[in-house]
């Protein structure tokens, strides 16, 4: 008995070395690693005890233990032997997995606090690399406990690709789009996207391996499929906010009725408007010489004849000035006071500026603000926007042409 207990020795102390070899590393390693990271004069390494990192390693240390010492406790002619050391290296493989895990996600912690993590969606790539790890180990731990080569079960894929197809369709989907979506710099964290076709209008607030998630601006949040970032499209406003400027595209439309040629008396009200005098100077100038050349003084009598002002490009050429010297439109983006086509609705005016700030209250206060002066100016050049008469317009028209009729006060 004392004979077969010497036998076995070897095996009890490489054991008992196992066990001791973790609890030193857990309790005693793991504790001072903590202590050294609190008290080092950088923030980032920090994370390696948050993300209990150290605690991970600790399972090292017994497997490697145990891969030196099994050589010295047992022969390696012993299936036994062979067997321990296959599910030491399984043991070995998903352990060093979880390190590595651990190793990226304090990886994608430093990066996030870093400023140029909103130009790079790192998380959904991040996935994808532990999802390839994690199916490369997973490989190699089967290739361990079969005792086969892991070429074997790389080519033995062939069989189930249909089914793992199957099974991982949106990782593997997620995957690509997740690398286009990186590569090709497609959305960011803080993007403002619209995709109507998944009823998204909001901020990106997440970019996984799988999804994106958006907050819309109800506060609902959308979840869209990675891979249908890439395959559908949507509109992003990042370059909008790079820019540094947000689009006012909106016209007036005015009635045709009230555009007309500039009298004198007109001309000379017009003049008391400070910002068109430089306009109205080189213009009426460019006017008088045109005619003196090309009209005589007879055919001049007829409106007809040669070139005159109009109030509704006197208005333009007022709009033009009032925009360019106004101190919150940018004036480097395009610039573009314009008529559009005559419709049923009246003559459009167009403005399309750029406001110099971005923001969403700021950039509609600026809007309104300048709508407010051109449409109450409007008269002040003889024109009148255009609108379809509303009810109370048709009341009035029949109080006039039936005043007998009207009931005194009854649109009041």
């Amino acid at each position: 008995m004392v004979q077969d207990f010497m036998q076995h020795l070897p095996v009890v102390i490489l054991a008992a070395c196992v066990l001791v070899s973790y609890y030193l590393a857990r309790w005693i390693l793991v504790p001072v690693a903590n202590k050294l990271v609190e008290r080092s004069p950088v923030k980032w390494d920090n994370l390696l005890a948050q993300r209990r990192v150290f605690i991970r390693a600790a399972h090292l240390v017994p497997a490697i233990v145990l891969a030196l010492g099994l050589p010295l406790a047992l022969d390696e002619a012993l299936d036994v032997y062979g067997l321990i050391s296959r599910l030491n290296n399984v043991y070995f493989i998903l352990v060093g997995y979880w390190v590595f895990e651990g190793l990226l996600n304090v990886a994608m912690d430093i990066y996030l606090e870093s400023p140029a993590r909103r130009h790079l969606p790192i998380r959904g790539l991040a996935q994808a690399v532990k999802l390839v790890v994690f199916l490369l180990c997973l490989i190699l731990a089967l290739s361990q406990i079969a005792d086969r080569s892991p070429v074997f079960f790389i080519s033995g894929l062939g069989a189930v690709t249909a089914i793992l197809l199957f099974i991982f369709k949106d990782p593997l989907l997620g995957l690509v789009a997740g690398v286009q979506i990186t590569t090709m710099d497609l959305v960011r964290t803080g993007d403002w996207i619209e995709m109507p076709k998944h009823g998204a209008d909001g901020d990106v607030i997440d970019v996984s391996l799988t999804t994106v998630r958006v907050q819309n601006w109800d506060r609902t949040i959308t979840a869209i499929p990675a891979y249908e970032l890439v395959s559908s499209s949507f509109k992003n406003w990042r370059g909008m906010r790079d820019s540094g400027g947000r689009r006012i595209k909106r016209a007036i439309a005015v009635d045709i009725n009230s555009v007309r040629f500039i009298d004198h008396e007109l001309l000379e009200r017009f003049k008391g408007i400070r910002l068109l005098r430089p306009y109205l100077e080189q213009k009426v100038r460019d006017l008088e010489d045109h005619n003196r050349r090309h009209v005589s003084d007879e055919e001049f009598r007829v409106l007809a004849n040669g070139r005159r002002l109009t109030n509704i490009g006197t208005f333009r050429a007022y709009c033009v000035a009032y925009l360019r010297n106004h101190s919150h439109i940018h004036q480097g983006l395009t610039f573009l006071v314009r008529q559009l086509a005559p419709t049923a609705e009246g003559l459009p005016l167009e403005i399309y500026v750029f406001v110099n700030d971005t923001r969403w209250d700021f950039y509609e206060g600026v809007q309104a603000d300048i709508f407010d002066h051109l449409f109450a100016v409007l008269p002040e050049f003889g024109l009148r926007a255009f609108q379809l008469p509303s009810g109370r317009d048709v009341a009035e028209v029949g109080k006039a042409l039936f005043p007998s009729g009207a009931r005194a006060g009854s649109l009041d």
